[in-house]
């Protein structure tokens, strides 16, 4: 959250308190609701659906983008503001401003609020230890249900809500060193119990109402999503500066949500909402929360058949800059060569597609990084590829990595080319074009890795290193090997088989020698020696 303090607390706070203050006012003139029925109202219609939000952005692919992490940032502010909400709610009611002042009241709730944040961090801790001496699932799964029960019991003792208190529960379990296997335990009955709302949501709208208001109805749900949409909008266009992306958030959020039916509910029960009142607007909620999904598909179709804006134009690369590297790409592989060239004073360009990906590098790293498309022609004249001694093509996308590999062979073949492949496949298909090298990404790290498993086992470091070493070249001749034959899938097949056959060999000679030298092949750890 820390990471994200921004949108969090500065986009996501301006989205709640704005929509707020428009619905709020529009409740207050347009359906003569008093000053603190609107406040509930607006600040309660201000929230968006978090469920059928990540849910859209998850099916979408969505979630790891800039509009959808924009997206998460105002929803999560939106989750965190239901909290003092729902605990303000009862403090509302008119009974409770006849009866007595605000302010007692608004201490109690926050003394009982202290209390249940201080005593769950002292007691959550040995209760959850005890159950996990008892090794039975079932018994962390009801201490759980048991900490939710109890706490949303003991915070509608103190007048405010068991909603709130079930949330508090919620932020307690999540802090514990048991959080994990607390989210394993409760995940089936997470999508069941959110489900079992939803429905009781549509047992409780009353669809006759939209027969006999219609006009009402339509007019209550057009105006949560004209209202709230223009807010969304600037915000989207003040945080990712393309006009699409805004569009699809405001689509996304612009309906109610979740929390808005536990604000209204507990506005009726507290007298702040009349009963008629109270399902006109929860059936305003569901009708928009349906629209949502609907709304997001029509917007990403009418995006993708829009004229496309002309691109931003290529940065200006100077023409006295003579890098003897150029770095095709710069995301994790590319960072990573740049810094190393960096740290040794040699000179470099790096020419990235991603705008995002070169404003966040400028940013914070300094170096000379250009916005462009290593696979165009004249991009690469003006990067000065012609007087490069090499060239890193460190793009993660196989295609335009291929595309930009045929393209530079081409115009410039005498130039060295490092390439970097995502897979086997993908190094055979770089290797047609024959570069100077072609590095798999994960192949080395996974190599150390699997030294220090060995070394964990009980390996020497030597020892470890050298059969690692000898499983490296060996692999490497056999992709050599394979690329001869990668188009013919059976003797890819069989060249695999012999090659592994040929590795025990190998590996079995290994065994029989450091026998004969009494140094046996596969150690044990000490403490298995010992009890042997």
């Amino acid at each position: 959250m820390w990471v994200m303090r921004r949108q969090v607390f500065g986009y996501g706070a301006l989205q709640v308190l704005v929509s707020a203050a428009l619905l709020g006012v529009t409740a207050h003139f347009g359906l003569g609701l008093g000053a603190r029925a609107a406040s509930v109202v607006g600040l309660g219609l201000a929230l968006s659906s978090t469920a059928f939000g990540l849910q859209i952005l998850g099916e979408r692919k969505e979630l790891p983008s800039a509009y959808g992490r924009l997206a998460f940032a105002l929803l999560l502010f939106q989750d965190l503001a239901a909290i003092p909400l729902i605990a303000a709610v009862p403090l509302l009611a008119p009974g409770a401003q006849a009866d007595a002042p605000l302010w007692p009241r608004l201490l109690q709730v926050a003394g009982v609020v202290l209390v249940v944040v201080l005593g769950g961090r002292l007691l959550l801790r040995p209760l959850f230890r005890m159950a996990a001496r008892v090794q039975q699932v079932e018994v962390s799964t009801a201490m759980a249900l048991l900490v939710a029960l109890g706490t949303a019991w003991l915070v509608g003792q103190a007048g405010a809500s068991m909603a709130l208190g079930a949330f508090l529960a919620g932020l307690l379990l999540a802090d514990s060193e048991y959080r994990h296997e607390l989210e394993a335990s409760i995940e089936p009955f997470k999508g069941l119990l959110l489900g079992l709302f939803f429905i009781s949501v549509g047992m409780a709208a009353n669809l006759p109402l939209l027969l006999r208001e219609p006009l009402l109805i339509a007019a209550l749900v057009l105006g949560l999503l004209l209202i709230k949409a223009p807010v969304l909008y600037a915000l989207g266009r003040a945080g990712l500066r393309d006009a699409g992306a805004a569009l699809k958030l405001t689509v996304l959020l612009a309906g109610g949500g979740e929390f808005a039916f536990v604000v209204l509910q507990l506005a009726r029960a507290h007298g702040l909402l009349d009963a008629g009142m109270h399902q006109r607007l929860v059936l305003a909620i569901t009708l928009s929360m349906a629209l949502t999904p609907l709304l997001v598909a029509a917007i990403h179709a009418l995006l993708a058949h829009r004229p496309g804006a002309p691109p931003r134009p290529f940065d200006a690369i100077p023409a006295e800059h003579m890098p003897r590297v150029i770095i095709a790409g710069y995301g994790r592989v590319g960072q990573i060569v740049a810094r190393v060239l960096q740290a040794h004073g040699i000179p470099f360009t790096a020419l990235e597609h991603s705008i995002e990906q070169v404003e966040t590098s400028r940013r914070y790293s300094g170096m000379r990084i250009f916005f462009g498309d290593p696979g165009r022609p004249e991009l690469l004249r003006a990067a000065q590829v012609a007087q490069a001694e090499v060239f890193v093509l460190a793009t993660d996308d196989p295609e335009t990595n291929l595309r930009t590999a045929r393209l530079v062979r081409r115009l410039y073949p005498g130039l060295q080319v490092i390439a970097r492949a995502r897979n086997r496949q993908h190094a055979f298909r770089l290797m047609d074009l024959q570069p100077h090298r072609v590095v798999r990404e994960t192949f080395h790290s996974s190599l150390v890795m699997a030294r220090q498993v060995l070394e964990t086992l009980g390996f020497d470091a030597a020892t470890a290193a050298a059969h690692v070493e000898r499983f490296r070249k060996h692999d490497e001749d056999l992709l050599r090997r394979q690329h001869e034959v990668y188009d013919d899938e059976t003797k890819l097949v069989q060249s695999t088989r012999e090659a592994l056959a040929d590795l025990e060999r190998l590996f079995e000679a290994d065994a029989a020698e450091n026998d004969a030298a009494g140094a046996p092949l596969n150690p044990r750890p000490p403490d298995a020696t010992k009890s042997a």
